[in-house]
């Protein structure tokens, strides 16, 4: 058993797939279940039930899943408190984030980043919100930059680097256009484009606006912002986005009463050492 075939297991389960779990650990199909058929064989029993293209644990594996997960952040601690020891800042560097963060928020930071400390090697994961959190979880990310949860896992430490106040906006032409501000209400009224369900920021919207009684009527659903702001924009309903990415093709409504915006920062775990290189991360973060 090595940490190889444990993270092939991990990753598995994580992504519902042995192709998804491949592709995430730049791995073949047959690479990838090479490893998890060595790791079976040696525990003499089945990790996984194959149900067309998808993989569900079977028992043996609900068992496995937590020690592997803490036996991978048990190997990544050797490795780091054996580099932190050297005091470089060099090796890799595991980091998830949002689409939206990777475009908007984090170039600059990249930019100083690679410039300062030109031997570490980025491994960058663009996934939801969502994924980053479960990553970090399960020791598969080293942190992860994020739009932060309202209830952060007892395992992770949340911190906040940036505020992003969220903008209701349409089309040119929808109904709401002329309008400076709208109440739930009227809004109501109309079909929202939002993230999928279990999102952070749906929810923080869902837990505003269940404060006033009314629910929404929701048409499409995706959970890329850039694509929920042009499906907007062409008039199909509205949608909340970030201010900064406000610009002509849609038309800024305000919602009266309600002040949205979310947190913006990053996650690492409690139990995980930090290397120098993620230390130098966070450096640069908290300081913005």
């Amino acid at each position: 058993m090595d940490e190889s075939q444990l993270q092939a297991f991990v990753a598995i389960n994580k992504h519902g797939s042995f192709t998804a779990a491949a592709n995430s650990l730049h791995l073949t199909q047959p690479a990838i279940s090479k490893r998890v058929a060595a790791l079976e064989l040696q525990l003499g029993s089945p990790l996984f039930d194959r149900v067309g293209r998808n993989a569900r644990l079977t028992d043996t594996g609900h068992k496995l899943l937590p020690l592997a997960e803490n036996l991978l952040i048990s190997f990544s601690n050797i490795r780091k408190a054996a580099d932190n020891m050297k005091q470089e800042i060099a090796g890799s560097l595991s980091l998830g984030t949002s689409h939206h963060i990777g475009l908007h928020r984090l170039p600059p930071v990249l930019r100083q980043y690679t410039k300062l400390y030109p031997d570490v090697e980025l491994a960058l994961h663009f996934v939801d919100s969502e994924d980053g959190v479960k990553g970090v979880e399960s020791g598969l990310l080293e942190m992860a930059i994020i739009t932060l949860p309202t209830n952060t896992p007892k395992s992770l430490t949340a911190t906040r680097v940036w505020d992003d106040p969220l903008a209701l906006v349409v089309g040119k032409m929808h109904a709401l256009a002329s309008k400076y501000s709208v109440d739930v209400e009227e809004l109501a009224k109309h079909e929202a484009i939002l993230p999928g369900v279990n999102t952070y920021t749906r929810t923080l919207l869902e837990e505003k606006l269940a404060l006033t009684g009314y629910k929404l009527r929701i048409g499409l659903s995706t959970n890329f912002l850039e694509t929920n702001k042009m499906m907007a924009s062409i008039g199909l309903g509205w949608t909340i986005i970030p201010e900064t990415m406000l610009d002509k093709t849609v038309v800024k409504v305000g919602i009266k009463k309600i002040d949205l915006r979310r947190k913006l920062g990053y996650v690492t775990h409690d139990d995980m050492t930090l290397s120098n290189a993620t230390k130098a991360m966070i450096g640069l973060l908290d300081s913005i």
